[in-house]
């Protein structure tokens, strides 16, 4: 258990007014990282100042780009081009981000230089071979621990061979990785994947002047193109804004619009699975912004019904599913989620924490080794929850106290700021009862 930052959450107000997100973490990590290998310079704004992108940006700049901050939020990219990184001096701290460690590692592979990728305890906890198998296949040799996780060590000079990849797993980190190298190989290199994932890597490539070919659940390009520099503007996180789309969901009497959230249709997933259960959500005031689409979200209280989530929208809310686990929970009946084990190797194994921290609060849950049942509709109790230094798992216990009876307190939330710097401002200013101790 964490002594050090802790929250005591509680039932506060009804939600209102009109929140500004912070920036799409995914957006963030490509627009840094792909500005860096540009000819040229890029301005990237609305970047997310959280502790996963600001460590992206800071690898970039041990390899050679320069980065200006020349006010919050907003990057100036100097880039060196595909072939213009400089081998680091000490290892590369990914901190807590498997995307960036994922997608950084492909880069590397197809350096002539040596370097190391390091995490923080949680990121060296995760699984790496789902990404060093097939780059090992292209040609690229880059050495784990013995069990498959961080540090990775990758050694430069490596021929790489454009191949077909068909991934296993539903991975847009794993796919990104591929086709990240595959900028570097001889020849073609193709993805195919199990299940459709988000196509952040292949739009935004597209909008750095990469010829690439991209269809759901497919991607291929030729290696050796050069990227130009163009500048971003990062939507508003999805993943984000799905906890405020949960919370004014099952708190009565609210009504929140959230600006320009960024609806990339394999992200959306969360979107689906609770108008499924019959929430009241609007898109307002569509736009587009860095080849992705965005719109103003307008929810409001409405009473939830118990749903079988299709499968089919797993992977297009994989990041959703604690916001989703307290929806179902407050929903009246049994909501069924299958097909969703990649959720016990994220930042923490979130069946298990979200199923366990439930309970906890009197839910009843039943949980399988590819999802749970959840049987909402009971009175949500007090209780103490590891959050297990996972960001989702902490903001969706936060929604799950504004139902409780008492006071909850979640352990262990540091990790907040990786991904939603100032949350709990935020949440509070929406009117949340949320206190930060430690």
């Amino acid at each position: 258990m964490s002594t050090t930052q802790h929250w005591i959450a509680r039932r506060g107000e009804a939600l209102k007014g009109t929140l500004d997100i912070p920036g799409d973490k995914s957006v963030s990590h490509r627009a840094v990282m792909f500005a860096a290998l540009a000819d040229g310079t890029s301005t990237i704004d609305g970047f997310l100042e959280g502790e996963d992108t600001r460590a992206t940006a800071r690898i970039f700049s041990q390899l050679g780009a320069r980065i200006e901050t020349p006010s919050p939020s907003r990057r100036v990219v100097h880039g060196v081009g595909i072939d213009g990184l400089q081998a680091p001096t000490t290892p590369l701290d990914c901190g807590n981000a498997g995307t960036g460690m994922r997608l950084i590692a492909g880069v590397l592979a197809g350096q002539a230089f040596d370097s190391v990728l390091v995490g923080d305890a949680s990121l060296s906890r995760r699984p790496m071979r789902r990404v060093t198998g097939p780059l090992a296949r292209m040609g690229a040799r880059i050495d784990t621990e013995a069990d498959g996780t961080p540090p990775l060590r990758v050694h430069g000079g490596q021929a790489l061979q454009g191949i077909a990849f068909e991934s296993p797993v539903a991975s847009a980190q794993v796919k990104s990785a591929v086709l990240l190298a595959g900028l570097y190989a001889k020849g073609e290199t193709s993805v195919v994947e199990p299940h459709p994932t988000r196509d952040y890597t292949e739009r935004m490539l597209a909008a750095f002047g990469v010829t690439i070919a991209y269809s759901p659940g497919k991607a291929r390009l030729h290696g050796g193109q050069r990227l130009r520099a163009t500048d971003i503007v990062v939507p508003a996180d999805f993943s984000s804004a799905a906890f405020f789309l949960v919370a004014a969901s099952i708190i009565p009497g609210s009504t929140l619009r959230l600006k320009q959230v960024g609806l990339n249709p394999r992200r959306t997933g969360l979107l689906h699975a609770l108008r499924l259960m019959g929430a009241d959500i609007r898109e307002e005031n569509t736009a587009e912004q860095g080849g992705e689409p965005v719109a103003d979200l307008v929810v409001r209280h409405a009473a939830l019904k118990g749903a079988t989530i299709p499968e089919a929208l797993v992977p297009d809310m994989i990041d959703e599913f604690p916001a989703l686990f307290v929806a179902a929970a407050a929903a009246e009946g049994a909501t069924v989620v299958t097909g969703a084990a990649e959720l016990r190797v994220k930042e923490s194994d979130r069946l298990a924490a979200m199923a366990t921290g439930l309970r906890a609060l009197g839910v009843q849950v039943d949980e399988t080794e590819d999802g749970a049942t959840i049987h909402g509709g009971a009175l949500l109790g007090s209780g103490t929850i590891e959050s297990h230094g996972d960001h989702r798992i902490a903001m969706a216990f936060a929604i799950a106290a504004q139902l409780s009876s008492g006071e909850v307190r979640i352990e262990d939330v540091a990790n907040v700021a990786t991904s939603f710097p100032g949350f709990d401002a935020l949440a509070r200013g929406a009117g949340f009862g949320l206190d930060v101790h430690g």
